[in-house]
């Protein structure tokens, strides 16, 4: 029976019917976008003159999954499956998606944190090929015909840039820093189905101030000193109005820049273009959502916040600035007043106004002269202030300890605890400490995976199983960029992002009243979290002003069809020949930077 049409099949970005195709032979094997390996169907090798380059058997996707997994299980180490499926998607671009999507649980923290921070430290070491743009600082005449190589005006709908200068928690890695905007893409495509081909991955080579990689021979990147001032903000002037010109339609999505540029260029940009900080609003977004549902729990709302946050870098700052907004909003007072209910702690300590502090951190600093007769130490602090809620984004591990948890607890009953910074050996406390501390009271959500913890904490002291939410941007940034290129928003606004939080909040496991269950959703449910937080940011868009896109459904269950119809999944689409002289950029295969593709063993 032939599939049913979608009524929406005739988007442009439909994932629905043919995919045209202009090539044949070994380079069509050799484009990833289209290539089917031992998938292709018999009609399809004689069309495209494949019989003599293929074993004979047919096989299906799923056969293919499955024998590619056995080759990754196969690796010794999360760094080497890592490789490994660098190269798979060097080869099947189908056959990588769908390996990850049905093991998604397993692969996550092979293709993001924490192993992805190890490849990017060894990127030097481990490169086999070129992946995305690579924009040089000293040459800035040629960064416009540099990203031009890669489409024309329709071809991009979402660009991640970094400079490479603060990376997952691990510090300043140079160009190495390309493979976090990789990482990212694929993050977007695997939770929110953007279209692998039309996403660009770019990083800024300023040069660096990582000691290790200037002495290192084999360093890919400029071997200077990172370059500043003047110079740096024309090159990321210049890469924005470039990217601009040649994709005006494109979503600009700012990864891992240092804490004095993240925020600036955001509030450069923002209100000019369709941009997003992830470091800045998505850890904001998601962690204001963990917050939202443990307050459900706890009975409390955001006017009863009292929130500290150690660690006061970008990403601190960020959930800071979120809650600040809530609680403004849902209060109806100004962000100076909502302000007085934040705390941030920096390495000094307490940010007071005899603190050296950034315009990002100006509005949350404290009277001094009321903090004259105290320490502003973290333990002093909560002693203090006594919060609801305490965050951590200072990658310093063990900061929470027994001490600070138990005095925290003392003055909230059922304590939120988010010790966020990444990777896992940089966490602020473990969930089974916390949980141990507080008797299975607190409320906790973590920057990376964790294994549910067991303990006497059910009636009459039965031994329960607590499930640890992750606090993974991955369940936010996603589908934020999904609704904003659907509806080609010409700005992110508040609202919009206001509208995602509330779209993850809805789909919290703790909405069916089970108050040992995680405050996110899992990741196994990110595609359908996406969903919800696309049709809301949309819809915000909408009534906003900022949606470009005609003809946006206005009912629920019709947008998420819209939805969902423009979403690509790793699934082989049938592929009609065209002639190459008629034939688009994507059809050529040419969304991608041309590069010859390096085999490991993966079998087709």
């Amino acid at each position: 029976m032939a599939p049913q049409k979608s009524k929406f099949g005739h988007l442009p970005l439909s994932t629905s019917g043919p995919v045209d195709c202009a090539l044949t032979g070994a380079a069509l094997l050799n484009t990833p976008a289209f290539n089917k390996g031992s998938g292709f169907p018999e009609e399809e090798r004689v069309k495209f003159n494949l019989t003599g380059l293929l074993p004979q058997a047919v096989q299906t996707l799923e056969q293919q999954a499955e024998r590619a997994y056995e080759q990754y299980a196969s690796r010794p180490d999360n760094l080497a499956k890592n490789t490994f499926l660098t190269s798979l998607k060097d080869q099947n671009e189908v056959l990588y998606y769908k390996l990850l999507e049905d093991h998604l649980q397993e692969v996550f923290s092979v293709v993001y944190t924490p192993t992805e921070g190890d490849a990017i430290q060894r990127y030097s070491k481990i490169f086999r090929r070129p992946e995305g743009c690579y924009l040089n600082i000293n040459h800035q005449e040629r960064v416009e015909p540099d990203l031009a190589q890669w489409g024309n005006a329709e071809d991009v709908d979402y660009i991640v840039v970094t400079d490479g200068e603060e990376i997952l928690g691990i510090g300043d890695q140079g160009v190495g820093g390309v493979l976090i905007s990789v990482a990212k893409l694929v993050l977007t495509t695997l939770c929110a189905g953007l279209h692998p081909s039309r996403c660009l991955p770019v990083v800024l080579d300023c040069g660096t101030d990582n000691e290790e990689l200037l002495s290192d021979e084999l360093y890919l990147g400029l071997q200077h000193k990172r370059v500043r001032g003047q110079k740096y903000d024309e090159f990321v002037d210049t890469f924005v109005k470039a990217a601009r010109k040649l994709y005006p339609k494109a979503y600009i999505h700012f990864e891992d820049f240092g804490l004095k540029n993240a925020r600036r260029f955001l509030d450069l940009y923002r209100p000019k273009m369709p941009c997003f900080n992830d470091d800045v609003q998505g850890t904001g977004c998601v962690t204001l959502a963990a917050i939202m549902a443990g307050l459900d729990i706890s009975g409390l709302h955001l006017k009863d916040i009292r929130l500290v946050v150690f660690g006061a870098g970008s990403a601190g700052v960020g959930i800071a600035d979120a809650v600040r907004g809530a609680i403004a909003t849902e209060g109806g007072i100004s962000h100076e007043e909502a302000a007085k209910q934040i705390w941030l702690i920096d390495r000094p300590g307490l940010l007071t106004t005899d603190t050296e502090v950034s315009d990002a951190q100006k509005i949350f600093v404290k009277d001094a002269s009321s903090w004259s007769d105290k320490s502003t130490d973290l333990q002093s602090v909560v002693e203090t202030v006594r919060p609801n809620v305490l965050i951590g984004t200072s990658t310093v591990p063990g900061a929470f300890t027994e001490s600070v948890v138990k005095a925290m607890h003392k003055n909230a009953s059922r304590p939120i605890i988010l010790p966020l910074s990444n990777p896992t050996r940089l966490h602020e406390a473990k969930p089974e400490d916390l949980l141990k501390w507080t008797d299975g009271q607190a409320l906790v959500a973590t920057g990376s995976p964790f294994d549910p913890v067991k303990g006497p904490w059910g009636e009459n002291g039965k031994e329960v199983s607590i499930e640890v939410a992750e606090c993974n941007n991955s369940v936010v940034f996603p589908g934020i960029g999904l609704g904003a290129v659907l509806s080609r928003a010409s700005r992110v606004t508040d609202k919009m992002l206001v509208a995602a939080v509330h779209g993850v909040a809805s789909m919290s496991p703790t909405k069916k009243r089970d108050q040992k269950a995680p405050l996110l959703p899992d990741v196994l449910e990110v595609k359908k979290v996406s969903v919800r937080v696309a049709r809301n940011v949309i819809q915000a868009a909408v009534q906003e002003g900022v949606a470009t896109e005609r003809d946006i459904p206005e009912e629920d269950d019709e947008l998420d069809e819209w939805i969902r119809e423009q979403m690509w999944e790793p699934k082989y689409r049938p592929l009609r020949y065209v002639e190459p002289r008629t034939a688009t950029r994507a059809a050529k295969g040419e969304l991608k930077k041309a590069g010859t593709v390096v085999r490991d063993d993966v079998s087709k």
